[in-house]
This record gives structure tokens, C-alpha cells and sequence, in this order.
């Protein structure tokens, strides 16, 4: 996209409305609420539901592969935004990206809310994974279009947009558990159907008077010649996947840890091929291309990162579930809920770090800073959950005040990383793959649930205590050196600040 259609955009989009910004963050921050509500209020209790006995409503899975298959689900979702990111900057726009995607979200929780067998599970996940990968990058794409690159308001307006998120990400898990306690799983799911229902209703009622131009242009159209040529090269992979699969999977050659590998190592493969493709296009300048080289230390430092905040969702679900104690000081907690304290801090905290970095303008920490930062906190929450391990032993039921401080300091760390990261992105992607470089983030996302998947093949009461030191020493590691190496990187950003 040229930067007279940048403009274009800017100019159209309603500049004053909504807490100082343009009226259309107000769209974005509901629409991403809804969606977001949907699908934290399904994965809160997703994991119970695959391990939990089929007498309790449960697919009875053992709990290992419960743990892997939701991390691989969790990689695919953020894979998919790959798809979704071409598909907007080459085809339908971002704004038609976020509209299908959210129509796919909300048949795949329509199907999961049906009491079914394991393949209806499957179903279900393959229409959320491809909706929530042509929604969730190009929303965020969104937000970025309304600003210019040197509007002080971006960073403040995706900390906004991101307690948005949360807002959805905190009240879900408590309805959803609840209904899970109270009335089975299928209950929750279907209440996560409706809140992306409510999503697409706010989406579209608000988006023309609101979002102007944002979300219509596509910056690196497909010709007549490329569209034959995709087209094809599309209906070959599909068809080539089907024989694949109809010939392994009744022979048992298809297994679940062979296609956990494979994730794990497409979710290597991936970022890396967006990286050489960006990096030697034709249709990147040379100064696009330095911001592309520094944006790669960034992308490491949010796997690591993202690799211990998603085991929220996986090993420290568990552990919410098996080892705390829930009957707290005459409550009974639902294990659900702990699933809401990460976005309940990030409500209370977001509006503080986004009113801190206006303050401090010029006197802020760089954005590699706050990436090393961010890492610090994310390895200090897990060497924080491995105490009462080493305090109680590895038997005892443990105060669940243990991971409400775990997930409040890895929130510290999420608050340097997440929003900074999302508006990093928009600003250091080269223009013709802007919507494109914003999926290539939350492959930061699916590299780090990939490598969960192996990850958790390691946990057990036994080597608790050295699954959690080993991967929180590591984080702190790379965050020394990531602070070290800032300087560095700041230049090859060229001006990005």
C-alpha cells in the first residue's frame, strides 16, 4: 500500500471519539472483547474437557496428550494467521478477513457446544483455528491503519485495544466455569458461540461510520495470472493432503506424536521463510529491510516469552486443577477461574503502563528494553510457582495464592511484550506484507505452543520443581543478553522508536 493510500485511510477514519482516539478503536476494542471472550471462555475449560472421564462429561484422553494436543491446537490457531494475513493483503482486505474469520469462530463453538464424539471435538477445531487465524492478525492490522507511523497515540492505543482483549479474556473463564461446574461442558461452549455472535453484531452495526477507509484497501493485490496460479497450487495441496492422510491414518502411520513433530517443526520452518521472503523482496527498501533484521532478536524474545504465558492454559491449568487447593478460605474455586487472572491484571495494569509510557514520551525504555524486561518478569513467575513445591513437597495441595502471584508477574512481563510487540509490528513491516508481518508476530505465539507441545512430555510431580527452574532460568538468560544487545538493534530500526 502506497503511503498516499495510508493517508487516504488516516484522513478517513473519524479522529476524535473514544478516550482521545479515533471512534473506530471503539469497533476494534468491542469486536476483538466479543471475540476474545469466545475464545478464552472455550479454552478455559478445553483441556478438563479432553482429560476429564467420559462420566464426567469429559472425551476421557489421558492427560498427557490432553496437555499436547492443546498446545498443538493453540500453535495451529496463531499458524492460520498466516493464511489469514496473505489472504488480506492480497485478496479481500483486512476489514472482510475480520468478518469471515469471526463466522468460522462461532460455527466451530456451535459445534463443540454439541454433546459428540471425538471427531465432532476435531471439527470443531479445525473451523476455529481458520477462523481465528483470519481474525485475530487482521484486527490488530486494523487498529494500526487508523494511526500515521509518528502518532504518539499508537502505542497508548493498542494498550486500549488490549485491555479490550482482556476485558472478554477475564469474564469468560468465570461464566464458562461455572457453567462447566454447574450444568456440563457443552453449557460453556455454547455461551462462547454467543459472545463471537456479539462480536460480528458490533463489528458490522459500527464498522462503516466508525472505521472509514481502514480494512477496505488491499495493499499487494493479486493479477488475474496469480489468482489461476494460487487457485491451482491450492486445490493440488488439498487434494495431496487428502490421499496422504486416507493412506497413513488407516494404517496407523499418521500418529499423534508424529504430527506434534511436525507442527513443531513447521512452527520453526514458518517465521523463517517469512523472514527471507520479506527480507528479499524486491518490494522491500533497503531501510525496511534493517527494520526487518531487528525484528528478529524481538521475535525470539516473545517465543521464549510465550512459551512460558501459554502454559497458563496447559501445565499450570493442570496444576491449578490437581495440586492447588480449591476449597479457599470457604470459596470453591473452580479451576476454571484461575484462567481469569491474567486478564484481570492486565485490566488493572494496562491503563497504568499505557498512561506511564505517554508520560515518560522520549525518556521510555526502547522497545528491545522492554522485550528484555518482559522476559525477566516471565522467568521470575516460574521460578516463583516452583516454592511451595520445595517448601510443602510434591504430594501436598498448595495455597492458591502461589499462581495468583505467578500469573501476576508474568502480566509485568506480558505488559512489556504484548501491546509493545503489536505496535512494534506495524510500525518496522514493510508495507507490501503490512498485514502479513502482523501474523508473522503471532507466529512468535505458535513457535512457542509447538515447542510446549514437547515441552510438557517433561512434566511430572517428580522433575516439577526442574521443569519450572530449567525454563525460568532460560528466560532470565536470554533477557540479559536481549538488554545487552539493545543498543544494537536500535540502530538497525532506523528511527523506530
Amino acid at each position: 500500500m502506497s503511503s498516499i493510500n495510508k493517508q487516504k485511510i488516516v484522513d478517513s477514519v473519524p479522529q476524535k471519539g473514544f478516550f482521545g482516539h479515533p471512534k473506530g478503536l471503539f469497533t476494534l476494542f468491542f469486536t476483538e472483547f466479543w471475540e476474545r471472550f469466545s475464545y478464552y471462555g472455550m479454552r478455559a475449560i478445553l483441556v478438563y474437557y479432553m482429560y476429564y472421564e467420559v462420566s464426567k462429561g469429559g472425551l476421557g484422553l489421558e492427560e498427557g496428550t490432553a496437555l499436547a494436543i492443546m498446545s498443538i491446537y493453540g500453535s495451529l490457531v496463531y499458524m492460520s494467521g498466516v493464511i489469514g494475513g496473505w489472504l488480506a493483503d492480497r485478496l479481500f482486505g483486512t476489514s472482510k478477513a475480520v468478518f469471515y474469520g469471526g463466522i468460522l469462530i462461532m460455527f466451530g463453538h456451535i459445534a463443540l457446544s454439541f454433546p459428540g464424539s471425538l471427531s465432532m471435538f476435531f471439527v470443531s477445531m479445525v473451523l476455529i483455528v481458520i477462523g481465528t487465524g483470519l481474525l485475530k492478525p487482521n484486527v490488530s492490522t486494523v487498529v494500526g491503519e487508523m494511526y500515521s507511523e509518528n502518532d504518539t497515540r499508537r502505542d497508548a492505543a493498542f494498550s486500549i485495544f488490549y485491555m479490550g482483549i482482556n476485558l472478554g479474556a477475564f469474564l469468560a473463564p468465570l461464566l464458562t466455569g461455572a457453567l462447566m461446574k454447574s450444568y456440563g461442558f457443552h453449557w460453556g461452549f455454547a455461551l462462547a458461540a454467543i459472545g463471537m455472535f456479539f462480536g460480528l453484531v458490533v463489528f458490522m452495526v459500527t464498522k462503516k461510520k466508525s472505521l472509514g477507509l481502514a480494512g477496505t484497501y488491499v495493499p499487494n493485490p493479486l493479477n488475474a495470472a496469480e489468482k489461476k496460479k494460487y487457485g491451482s497450487i491450492t486445490a493440488l495441496v488439498l487434494v495431496a493432503v487428502a490421499i496422504v492422510l486416507g493412506i497413513t491414518i488407516p494404517n496407523g502411520w499418521f500418529t499423534l506424536d508424529l504430527f506434534i513433530n511436525l507442527v513443531g517443526i513447521f512452527g520453526i520452518l514458518a517465521p523463517t521463510i517469512y523472514f527471507i521472503v520479506m527480507y528479499k523482496s524486491p518490494k522491500t527498501t533497503a531501510t525496511e529491510r534493517s527494520r526487518v533484521i531487528a525484528y528478529i532478536p524481538l521475535f525470539i524474545a516473545a517465543v521464549m516469552f510465550w512459551a512460558i504465558q501459554e502454559q497458563g492454559s496447559t501445565i499450570l491449568a493442570a496444576y491449578a486443577d490437581k495440586r492447588t487447593q480449591l476449597d479457599f478460605l470457604g470459596l470453591e474455586i473452580s479451576p476454571a477461574w484461575f484462567q481469569s487472572l491474567n486478564p484481570l491484571f492486565i485490566i488493572i495494569l494496562a491503563p497504568m503502563f499505557a498512561g506511564m509510557w505517554v508520560k515518560l514520551g522520549d525518556r521510555q525504555p526502547t522497545i528491545p528494553q522492554k522485550f528484555s524486561l518482559g522476559l525477566l518478569f516471565a522467568g521470575l513467575s516460574f521460578l516463583v510457582i516452583l516454592l511451595p513445591g520445595y517448601f510443602t513437597g510434591e504430594d501436598a495441595l498448595v495455597s492458591p495464592l502461589w499462581l495468583v502471584l505467578s500469573y501476576f508477574i508474568v502480566v509485568l512481563g506480558e505488559l512489556m511484550i504484548s501491546p509493545v510487540g503489536l505496535s512494534a509490528t506495524t510500525k518496522l513491516a514493510p508495507e507490501a506484507f503490512s498485514a502479513q508481518t502482523m501474523s508473522l508476530w503471532f507466529l512468535a505465539s505458535a513457535g512457542a505452543q509447538a515447542l510446549n507441545a514437547q515441552l510438557v512430555r517433561f512434566y511430572s510431580a517428580d522433575s516439577e520443581m526442574l521443569y519450572f527452574g530449567s525454563i525460568g532460568g532460560a528466560a532470565i538468560a536470554l533477557s540479559i543478553i536481549l538488554f545487552l544487545l539493545a543498543p544494537k538493534i536500535q540502530v538497525f530500526m532506523k528511527g523506530i522508536k
